[in-house]
């Protein structure tokens, strides 16, 4: 069962002081977070501790156990295997790593310290957010990453109600922590994607089936915002631009074209919600020496996963569905 796709829909503010549960939209949480608005309950703005935060909405279909397992859940990783089953995380480390770590038996624990950790799900936006988090953080700016739709086994056992994000700066979580034994999947409030949605925490036991695609999808044909910025590009100088560094010495400097991508970028995030506007910025860096096409249709291809989701829908439909665990009958 799929949930609508919404971006830009409003969310769920909770006040911690005076309790007071409001709806407010994207704008509003971006000025708020400026300092620009406050709390219509008590007056607190952003910067007191108690001030209001995202929460969830009473009403998401999320909520109600029965129906977790019916959904369609998603995950974005630069794994072309998620899950993977026999997940060996030391199999990357090189002989030098592992002296460093201080040798086999170290390695050995944090291995079983990291095959320990939760999976996460989410919905559609929550995964695309994730993705566009990792890219514009720009350890994985150049990575690929697949889209899952993920489908949970219909016998899963739910946790009561739902914790706020338990997930530590990095973003990792004890499945023992939150799924103790006897659950299979505990929900929590993600505020870092897809702020106010409901995301899941489980294990791979978890998962009855996955389907998969690549991202962003290929243009399926002509795109007007690709030819104009393409034309823009190549009518712009790739030489370096000359500039000086804080001892006046001359160092060579982006090109005008790649300032030209900057400002196509900048306008084709501005049809987005504010929320997500700077992060496709940064995803759609363009690097002097890309090819101004493959550049211009990938930034194309950013937008149309939150402009245009049935296409990737269409493309998961589509996709072979690969068993994860044993489906109950």
């Amino acid at each position: 069962m799929e949930r609508p796709i919404d971006f830009s829909r409003d969310r769920s503010m909770l006040c911690a002081a005076c309790h007071h549960r409001f709806r407010v939209d994207l704008d509003w949480i971006d000025r708020w977070e400026q300092g620009g608005e406050k709390c219509s309950g008590c007056g607190l703005t952003c910067e007191h501790e108690d001030a209001p935060r995202v929460t969830v909405d009473l009403d998401d279909p999320a909520l109600d156990d029965g129906q977790v397992a019916r959904f369609a859940w998603y995950h974005t990783s630069t794994h072309a295997d998620w899950p993977t089953e026999d997940f060996d995380p030391a199999a990357v480390l090189t002989p030098v790593t592992r002296r460093r770590m201080g040798g086999d038996e170290h390695v050995a624990a944090w291995a079983a310290r990291q095959r320990a950790k939760a999976l996460h799900v989410g919905t559609y936006e929550a995964a695309i957010h994730n993705m566009l988090r990792r890219i514009a953080n720009q350890a994985d700016s150049r990575s690929e990453f697949h889209l899952y739709r993920v489908r949970l086994r219909p016998d899963v056992v739910v946790r009561e109600s739902w914790v706020v994000d338990p997930s530590d700066w990095l973003g990792d979580v004890v499945l023992a922590d939150v799924c103790p034994p006897g659950v299979d999947v505990t929900r929590y409030l993600n505020r870092r994607e897809d702020p106010g949605g409901i995301s899941l925490a489980l294990g791979r036991d978890a998962i009855a089936s996955v389907q998969q695609v690549s991202l962003p999808l290929p243009l399926d044909g002509p795109d007007h915002w690709a030819s104009r910025a393409v034309a823009a590009l190549e009518s712009a100088s790739a030489a370096p631009v000359p500039t000086e560094d804080i001892l006046g010495r001359s160092r060579p400097g982006p090109s005008r074209r790649s300032a030209v991508a900057s400002e196509l970028a900048a306008d084709l995030a501005a049809r987005l919600p504010v929320n997500l506007r700077l992060q496709v910025e940064s995803a759609a860096a363009f690097r002097d020496g890309d090819d101004p096409e493959k550049w211009a249709r990938r930034a194309s291809g950013l937008l149309g996963l939150i402009e245009a989701p049935e296409r990737v829908l269409a493309a998961l439909d589509a996709a072979e569905l690969r068993l994860v665990s044993a489906v109950a009958s």
